[in-house]
């Protein structure tokens, strides 16, 4: 039965970007059902979060939490815990350091903190949420990989950075400000929903795919001609998040309308 469960979920992940999250995910699902103890996973995004809760749906008596190391994190570890464990998981092993720069000489932003981090041989999976403000970054790691940061960590860019440790609870929960748009389109076509929500040209919004630029439910989109549904989540490169709260029918021309939710 565990092989069938593990072939189907597989099956329906392949070829697509959580391929490679759905084969982690399914062996420590596995792992927990047969040790009955818990495995926690590297950090995942939106979609591997997703991913996770679909695992864990699939494999009797698992229940699987999450945690990004403060509330409302993006990316965050999944914990899967057998409800036969009789003790209580000794945690997510989430740790922060904070790396600061003199912000009236440079700009540094999400990119060049996570281009230093990769260079500096760092898997992205072994860091959370970048927290950047205009002379500083809190990072978010697993407990293993603070120390290495504390150490290894001297430049973001070309910027000299001093790196400290911080604490995780004092992040202050994330604040999200949130633009509704009441509009119509001519299709849910998603480069129409894009033009609309992020405020540009459909012809624009194509290219933006074309660059691979924008993500429907955390997953690269393909086509231009891919169609969106009501709760879809559309996330473009530099420019946030867009929701599909409602569609609300269509008009007497044959437009739909639709309210959407932007993200800033």
């Amino acid at each position: 039965m565990a092989n069938e469960q593990k072939d189907k979920i597989l099956r329906y992940y392949k070829g697509i970007e959580g391929e490679a999250a759905a084969v982690v995910l399914v062996d420590l699902a596995e792992s927990v059902q047969k040790t009955q103890k818990f495995r926690l996973s590297y950090f995942l995004d939106p979609f591997g979060q997703e991913i996770a809760e679909t695992v864990a749906a699939n494999y009797d008596g698992i229940r699987v939490d999450f945690d990004g190391g403060y509330p409302g994190a993006e990316r965050a570890r999944a914990m899967f815990v057998h409800e036969n464990f009789p003790g209580t998981p000794t945690g997510f092993d989430i740790a922060c350091v904070e790396a600061k720069w003199n912000g009236q000489f440079a700009r540094l932003g999400h990119r060049d903190v996570l281009g230093s981090l990769m260079g500096l041989g760092i898997d992205r999976n072994r860091v959370g949420d970048l927290l950047v403000t205009n002379d500083s970054v809190r990072i978010l790691c697993d407990t293993k990989m603070q120390q290495f940061l504390l150490s290894d960590l001297k430049r973001i860019g070309s910027v000299s950075v001093t790196v400290s440790e911080a604490d995780p609870a004092d992040i202050q929960p994330k604040e999200e400000h949130v633009k509704e748009i009441r509009t119509t389109v001519a299709s849910l076509r998603v480069d129409s929903i894009a033009a609309s929500g992020f405020g540009s040209s459909r012809s624009r919004a194509a290219a933006d795919i074309a660059a691979d630029k924008l993500k429907l439910n955390w997953q690269p989109v393909k086509h231009a001609s891919q169609t969106v549904k009501e709760g879809d989540m559309l996330s473009m490169r530099g420019r946030g998040r867009l929701e599909v709260a409602e569609i609300r029918g269509t008009t007497k021309k044959g437009r739909t309308v639709v309210v959407l939710k932007r993200y800033l």
